[in-house]
């Protein structure tokens, strides 16, 4: 199965631009109830991920209770490019599961490194899922497990 069947694009997710302020990134997360949430650059290439702890972090690091410190400094200080590693859109399904494993969502880019959207850990398991319940006839059975 191609992954494209499971791809969120990145018109319907919620993402961070490197150079919005601490403080956006912050209402973004807060708006959209995320805990991690996908960070790319002004051309649309995938940098890495920010996650509500990392945000934490930099406050209490940075003496984050003054509003200016969130708004003079940048999701790029503070983003994780060891976390959430993207896949290419040509990648297979048994990757993906491997991949969800560890993560929640899966980032997609192009050949280019562009991020092109994401592929949740819930739409993995569920296609998963749906294939196993699936009898020869083509019908599924939640009864089957």
């Amino acid at each position: 199965m191609n992954i494209f069947h499971l791809l969120k694009p990145k018109a319907t997710v919620a993402y961070i631009k490197k150079n919005n302020t601490i403080r956006q990134g912050i209402e973004k997360m807060k708006a959209y109830g995320y805990s991690e949430i996908p960070v790319i650059d002004d051309n649309g290439e995938y940098i890495g991920t920010v996650s509500d702890g990392d945000f934490l972090w930099f406050i209490l690091e940075n003496r984050g209770h003054e509003r200016s410190v969130a708004e003079s400094n940048h999701v790029i200080n503070i983003v994780n490019e060891e976390r959430n590693f993207p896949v290419r859109v040509d990648t297979t399904m048994k990757e993906l599961l491997l991949r969800v494993m560890d993560q929640n969502f899966v980032p997609v880019t192009d050949d280019r490194n562009i991020f092109i959207g994401i592929v949740t850990r819930r739409d993995v398991i569920k296609y998963y899922y749906d294939k196993y319940n699936t009898d020869k006839t083509g019908n599924t059975s939640a009864e089957q497990i």
